[in-house]
């Protein structure tokens, strides 16, 4: 129980970072450079949602090493693959459902706990994980400090899903119910997003 309270306070904390957030590729314009693409996943609610899920998640989930760091990996990865094919123009349908979906998995996951292989795991985050990519590869397109501004946005996604991890971890055995509460909140946010973009 005493790892159920600072547990309690980091997803209450976690959740009243979004009040003053945009919400990613559609919030306009932005400020460019490391700092700007670090605060950038910190500050939108969908792509807090997201990168804190996946490594919730890994650390509900998985039965070892390879497990648990299969799917913060495969996100990150293929984030910066996304975020490259959209710097190079690369355009695919449907980018904001898809990130809006991605949530909605992400918690479900969350909640069931379902385990995957290592591989299965990377793969289906990594398909979500283009799409939060190119969309901001796409606002990033022509802007000459890209490269600074997708790094830090890299580095925060790491330190999200470690964040998320170690959350994960403190969960595990010592409260059943909060992940379940986690997952159903970004499951809900996935859902509401989705029904705003389809």
């Amino acid at each position: 129980m005493r790892l159920a309270r600072p547990a309690l306070a980091l997803l209450l904390t976690a959740a009243a970072l979004p009040a003053l957030a945009h919400t990613g590729a559609d919030a306009g314009a932005h400020h460019h450079g490391f700092l700007a693409g670090f605060m950038h996943p910190l500050t939108g609610l969908d792509h807090l949602a997201a990168m804190l899920a996946v490594g919730l998640w890994s650390a509900l989930a998985a039965r070892n090493g390879r497990e648990l760091l299969a799917a913060p990996l495969g996100f990150a990865a293929m984030l910066l693959a996304g975020a490259l094919m959209g710097l190079a123009g690369v355009a695919l349908p449907a980018v904001e459902p898809m990130i809006a979906a991605s949530l909605l998995v992400l918690g479900l996951l969350v909640f069931t706990r379902k385990r995957l292989p290592a591989f299965a795991s990377a793969a289906l985050v990594g398909v979500f994980a283009i799409f939060h990519g190119l969309a901001h590869g796409q606002e990033l397109a022509g802007e000459t400090d890209a490269a600074l501004t997708l790094a830090g946005m890299l580095a925060a996604t790491v330190l999200l899903h470690a964040a998320g991890i170690g959350l994960g971890w403190a969960l595990r055995r010592a409260n059943h119910w909060l992940p379940r509460l986690a997952g159903v909140a970004v499951a809900l946010l996935g859902a509401a997003l989705l029904g705003g973009v389809t």
